[in-house]
């Protein structure tokens, strides 16, 4: 039987991927953790440097496994069709944050062995971009320094139980490095993965998000007693009146608000990573006990137990073709390094709880 050049250069890249991923999956004991920082700490250099490593991923052929009509064409598609995939499986359940803890982790280790950037992944604390007539002008909105701002606005209808409330574009970005590009998105809109070349688009909410990602929300997160508390704070309900920090950066923010193909935007990852942080923090308030604790549903919003069980430390994760499987366990230290998980990195600072 004879293969083809394509698919056998495919196999190679993935075993080499693969090989780099267990490899620093599980460092040495003397590896120091990355020390991830917020966006508008950044030197123009690295902001740029970081910019120029995702588009590097937008251009790399993708490994996840061709079918027709597939719209996963890139490394950087790969993990938005993981996430598409799986978004029914990973949303309102014990799992979602240890899930998107190690994607973020991924989408890093990508950007670094595969596209040469040298620093860490950044976060966005969006705490400092309320009230909601601050939003617009966050520096990671810069059309120069930060990802561009919103799109032109496009006629929605009240009447629609999903228009979010307060949304002011829904067009394509209009500047910034993502802009005037028709085929930036392969994948959606929502759950499908055929070919579909879009632009990126954004919906600013500045509403939704002075609600929901100013520090009062933050602290009502992070004094949460424990953590099926405290995830049901972040990911909040599907209603837009009872929502969570979780919801107020993707809602505010425009495309991430597609809860399937949210990724397809780059600035998911700055969300997700102060998602992270917000976990971290609330982790760090009693770390022993609360590196080994989590709880909430397998199944989505199954919060009773009706359906199966609870999440425990020995549940497996799975982000596709991009990286090895881990268990929740393996992810509840983000600066294990080898010695005590499968992560190896800290924030420059994180949350107190006050008062």
């Amino acid at each position: 039987m004879q293969i083809s050049r394509s698919i056998q250069t495919s196999w190679v890249l993935a075993a080499l991927v693969w090989t780099s991923v267990l490899v620093s999956a599980h460092p040495s004991q003397q590896q120091a953790p990355t020390v991830r920082k917020e966006w508008r700490t950044l030197s123009k250099h690295d902001k740029s440097s970081y910019i120029r490593a995702v588009k590097c991923l937008l251009r790399k052929p993708a490994l996840t496994p061709a079918f027709n009509n597939s719209g996963v064409i890139s490394r950087y598609d790969d993990l938005v069709y993981t996430h598409i995939q799986q978004t029914f499986e990973m949303h309102y359940t014990g799992h979602f944050l240890a899930w998107h803890r190690y994607y973020v982790a991924v989408y890093e280790r990508m950007l670094r062995d595969e596209c040469g950037y040298k620093g860490a992944q950044p976060y966005w604390d969006w705490t400092l971009d309320t009230p909601a007539d601050k939003w617009a002008s966050s520096p990671v909105f810069d059309p120069i320094t930060g990802f561009g701002g919103n799109g032109g606005f496009v006629e929605g209808d009240t009447s629609n139980p999903f228009e979010v409330p307060g949304r002011t574009g829904g067009g394509c970005v209009r500047d910034g490095p993502f802009a005037g590009i028709p085929d930036l998105v392969h994948l959606g809109p929502m759950a499908s993965v055929t070919y579909n070349p879009q632009c990126l688009k954004r919906d600013f909410s500045p509403y939704f998000a002075g609600r929901y990602l100013a520090m009062n929300q933050t602290q009502l997160t992070l004094a949460a007693p424990d953590f099926g508390s405290f995830d049901r704070i972040v990911e909040g309900s599907p209603s837009f009146e009872a929502s969570g920090v979780h919801g107020g950066g993707h809602y505010g923010a425009g495309q991430i608000g597609d809860l399937y193909v949210s990724p397809a935007d780059p600035i998911f990852y700055l969300h997700h990573a102060n998602l992270d942080r917000v976990w971290w923090s609330w982790q760090k308030l009693n770390l022993d006990a609360r590196l080994t604790d989590i709880s909430g549903p397998i199944l989505m919003m199954d919060y009773d137990n009706v359906k199966g069980g609870n999440v425990t430390l020995e549940f497996p994760i799975s982000v596709g073709a991009s990286a090895a499987n881990v268990t929740v366990g393996d992810v509840m230290n983000i600066a294990g390094c080898g010695k005590n998980g499968v992560l190896c990195y800290e924030y420059d600072s994180v949350y107190t709880l006050q008062g």
